[in-house]
């Protein structure tokens, strides 16, 4: 094979067919599966160089870079020194011990940090982009990283090129290149060659790798791949973009961070307090008090917020893509519970996307089309029976024909089943015609395109020039919006022949119009123009779209998707107003919204005439009301959601062409669509939609408040554990006198619970039930709720009072079973046996402590809520709480762990005592949600509107 490489100089300067030869390529058919293969293994990906990853020993080591674990280390080393002096056990216990927890921290974040980093790759592999190629005569979506040079492109509006090539043929092709070149205005290319060398700007034939297709379409051929184009060059030493925290994530770590400087005031008053009103008498006793307020800072802040915010995300985005919704931003996720508009496309996103020509009304009359979707099998019939009047069909014809000329779709047969290549209104006429006998083959050989003027969301109309094989001429097919095109007509086809088309029958095909879309029918103009042979000798412009010859109107029907009207109450039940925004007739778009429930019958539908009239105030107060716009373009679809946004709302808003990207980066949450996106669409995106489905839309909605809820959930457990364990220290070294807490003989230091213990419920705490909640299933009510008010605080005030609640009954529970174990506190505790009476009680407390916040686990998964409430949901925190327990019997109960965390086996009746004080945690918040309820119920107030129930 004589491929070249993708280095070799100036195929700008060459012919097309001398750099399609020289990469071994067909213009026509593209490359062959095998050449692809062999070409991917010479060249390589097409990707720019990744930055190389970071070790994963090191990714270990930063687990352990942060001040306060350095702090405990220091610690740990000054308790051996203190040990090598003093001598007084066999071994370092404690320094053991707290090493080894520190470590299965370490490992338990690096495990957390991994997890996270692999759900974001799996969503950026989600997002991968694709390109549309010819490979063995045959179109293809493929990943534009398994591009090859001579690859043939398929370029159409909105496309991102994905490599460079040499353009084989431009349609009216412009390319914006500021990204590349700085030019601010998009470049006009062609296919012919350059007369001499030229700069990147000036390389007229040539499109790169990073620009995006502002208009037109065409195809060019791959020169270059990956480190090898102009933009690899250039970019070859840049690295990944660092991830952008999420407000989320911001607002979490500013807690963390406001906590964590208040608990470790609170470890040093506790040291401080000690210090003070005991007397240490040797280095083991400071060494001690050091050890305990280090760990008491690292069990309690937490640090792990955020990693865990991540990954409970990045696992809500998996979920989320079983749904048909590709997250492309994870600050989207937290966005959706918020959502209180949904501005939807109809076409293809309410609709099925499957375009059927129903009617066609011309100057004799007006005629149905049966057979429905692309399968081309139907018949032409006027008041159910079969068209008998030759003028009529002969208009029907040429009006078919001429759309179908002046369209880019093609239609495949698969194993019987028809599908459709490109737009599925072109589509749709495409398989009118064949039902009319006019075969696509027989009607490009005769007329032959010579040019194209291509569609725009601005203009509403699109025309292509074609030679008469038979007649020395050139003609010009339009189709567009009726009333466009009806504006640039001059005379109307009847029969074989024309006549003036004067106000009075235009004022007639404007009720013709008006009376196909009453029945919900979308409607299309077409007409034509003849033109002399030499008429068209460069590129066609939309100046030949004047002095048109008109020839009907087509009524075509896309049906409403099966599961959309659910989707739509779905929605206004949530508190959410889908709004549909068409460039349909205001009429056709009145009549779908109204069968779908967007819209009563009769309703208003805001036309883009109308808003262009519209100033900015008199707009804001228009959107109040309407939820319907018909005639738009993307330039109205901005003004709305800026009106929308303006009024308060949270806005999610849906595109696929080019001109959509400033709504979609103006709304709070931009969606664009997968299969009929333009590639520049779903970059100004947020989310993807892989089914382009409304009911898609609403399901994310739905997983987006129930992520933030299981967020929620695990934030109240973490925080209100973390309280527990600050308040029991805290009241433990300032009541001992009154708890019984009096130190051993021998030493001047007397704590509730030992920096060993206090770092083990936090390995335990802050692992597995904290993650079993973030994947708490959704609850069937969230979409019952209001939208969550984006002003609100992730924990908010009442939500901080609910956590002191939790830690006060922790601590109070907890130092009354220490009390229980104690002589000489206020409940009178019995005698233990020798030389057992402060550890017994020190286990019964670390255990009770333990079992607290295992029942608290349950306790967090609702805020009104019974935790019975669906109580096996969830089978990941049942797992994660018996493993927990397991491991806490072993503490107390192994003898090899029994020393490090000086523990001592406990008898059934003292399980049975900690088991039923630990639960007091679940019956005193079901008893205050019980109250909650009854308040609600009983009018005096309703469930937090930001808080799941």
């Amino acid at each position: 094979m004589a491929a070249v490489s993708p280095t070799d100089a100036s195929p700008q300067r060459r012919a097309v067919a001398d750099v399609v030869a020289a990469l071994a390529s067909d213009a026509r058919r593209g490359l062959s599966g095998g050449a692809v293969e062999e070409r991917l293994r010479r060249h390589g990906r097409n990707e720019l160089p990744a930055p190389p990853p970071v070790p994963a020993w090191r990714r270990f080591l930063a687990q352990f870079a942060d001040v306060l674990t350095i702090l405990l280390l220091v610690a740990t080393v000054v308790s051996f020194v203190a040990w090598w002096i003093e001598r007084e056990t066999p071994l370092p216990y404690e320094t053991l011990t707290i090493v080894a927890i520190v470590l299965l921290n370490g490992v338990l974040g690096f495990v957390q940090e991994s997890r996270a980093e692999q759900a974001v790759a799996a969503l950026r592999a989600m997002t991968a982009p694709t390109a549309r190629v010819l490979r063995d005569g045959r179109q293809e979506l493929v990943p534009t990283a398994g591009l090859v040079p001579g690859d043939v492109l398929l370029l159409e509006e909105g496309d991102t090129v994905p490599a460079d090539a040499r353009v084989l043929e431009a349609i009216a092709l412009r390319v914006a290149e500021a990204a590349l070149t700085g030019e601010s205005t998009p470049v006009s290319k062609d296919s012919a060659p350059l007369a001499v060398e030229a700069g990147i700007g000036d390389r007229t034939n040539m499109v790169f790798s990073g620009t995006a297709i502002a208009s037109g379409r065409g195809r060019a051929v791959v020169t270059a791949t990956g480190p090898s184009t102009e933009l690899g060059r250039i970019a070859g030493s840049l690295q990944e973009t660092e991830e952008v925290a999420t407000p989320l994530q911001r607002e979490l770590d500013r807690v963390g961070k406001q906590l964590g400087v208040a608990v470790v005031a609170i470890a040093l008053a506790i040291s401080a307090t000690i210090l003070v009103l005991e007397e240490l008498r040797s280095l083991t006793d400071l060494v001690d008090v050091l050890l305990l307020a280090v760990s008491l800072a690292v069990a309690a802040v937490p640090e792990g917020l955020t990693a865990i915010t991540t990954i409970v995300l990045s696992l809500g985005t998996q979920r989320m893509a079983a749904r048909h919704v590709i997250v492309r931003k994870l600050s989207a996720v937290e966005t959706l519970g918020s959502t209180t508009t949904i501005c939807s496309d109809k076409t293809g996103t309410l609709t099925r996307n499957e375009m059927t020509v129903r009617a066609v009304v011309t100057a004799s009359g007006a005629v149905e089309l049966s057979g429905t979707g692309y399968d081309p099998t139907g018949e032409v019939r006027r008041d159910g029976a079969p068209v008998e009047d030759p003028a009529l069909l002969e208009e029907v014809e040429k009006t078919l024909g001429a759309g179908r000329l002046a369209s880019n779709a093609t239609l495949v047969e698969q194993d019987g089943r028809f599908t459709i290549q490109g737009d599925p209104t072109e589509g749709a006429l495409l398989v009118a015609a064949r039902k009319v006998g006019l075969a696509a083959e027989e009607l490009e050989a005769r007329y032959p395109r010579v040019g194209e003027v291509p569609f725009s969301s601005d203009r509403k109309m699109m025309s292509t020039a074609h030679a008469d094989a038979e007649q020395e001429r050139v003609l010009v097919f339009a189709k567009g919006a009726p009333d466009i095109l009806l504006a640039r007509c001059t005379q109307e086809r009847v029969g074989q022949g024309t006549r003036a088309l004067g106000e009075e029958r235009r004022a007639e095909l404007s009720r013709a119009v008006d009376r196909l879309a009453a029945s919900a029918l979308r409607t299309l103009g077409v007409a034509y123009r003849t033109l002399g042979r030499d008429a068209v000798t460069g590129e066609l412009t939309d100046e030949v779209e004047q002095e048109l010859v008109f020839l009907g109107v087509v009524g075509m029907i896309d049906p409403p998707r099966p599961e959309a009207r659910a989707s739509v109450a779905q929605a206004q039940g949530a508190g959410v107003r889908p709004v549909m925004i068409t460039g349909d007739h205001p009429i056709t778009a009145a009549a779908i919204s109204a069968e779908l429930g967007i819209a009563a019958s009769g309703a208003r539908a805001l036309t883009g005439a109308e808003l262009q009239r519209m100033d900015d105030e008199a707009l804001r107060e228009a959107v109040r009301d309407v939820s319907v716009y018909a005639r738009v373009s993307a330039e109205h679809k901005l003004r709305i959601v800026r009106a929308l946004r303006a009024n308060g709302e949270i806005i999610a808003m849906t595109g696929d062409g080019v001109n959509d990207a400033p709504a979609l980066k103006a709304a709070d949450i931009g969606v664009a669509m997968g299969i009929t996106g333009t590639d520049v669409a779903k970059g100004a995106a947020d989310m993807i939609l892989t089914d382009d489905n409304f009911a898609s839309i609403v399901a994310a909605v739905e997983e987006g408040r129930s992520i933030f809820a299981n967020i929620q959930r695990f934030l109240r457990y973490l925080l209100s554990s973390n309280i527990g364990e600050v308040l029991v220290m805290l009241l433990g070294v300032l009541l001992a006198g009154v708890v019984g807490l009096a130190p051993e003989e021998g030493s001047a230091v007397v704590v509730p619970l030992l920096a060993t213990q206090i770092l083990w419920i936090n390995l335990l705490t802050d692992s597995g039930p904290a993650l079993a909640l973030g994947v708490e299933p959704p609850d069937r009510d969230v979409m019952l709720e209001p939208p969550r008010d984006p002003r609100s605080r992730v924990i908010d005030a009442r939500t901080w009072l609910d956590l002191i609640l939790v830690g006060v009954v922790m601590a109070a529970g907890t130092l009354a079973v220490m009390d229980l174990a104690l002589p000489g506190g206020l409940l009178g505790g019995g005698a233990s046996a020798p030389g057992q009476g402060l550890r017994r009680a020190q286990t019964l407390a670390f255990t009770t402590l333990v079992l607290f916040q295992l029942f608290n686990a349950f306790n967090a998964r609702f805020v009104a809520r019974s935790a019975f409430h669906r109580a096996f949901a969830n089978r990941w925190l049942w797992l994660a709480v018996a493993i927990s327990a397991g491991l806490q019997v072993a503490v107390v109960h192994a003898p090899f762990l029994q020393r490090p965390f000086r523990t001592v086996a406990l008898d059934a009746k003292d399980w049975l005592l900690c088991v039923a004080v630990a639960s007091s945690v679940l019956w005193v918040m079901e008893a205050k949600k019980a109250v909650v309820r009854l308040a609600a119920r009983s009018g005096a107030g309703r469930l937090p509107r930001t808080r799941p129930a």
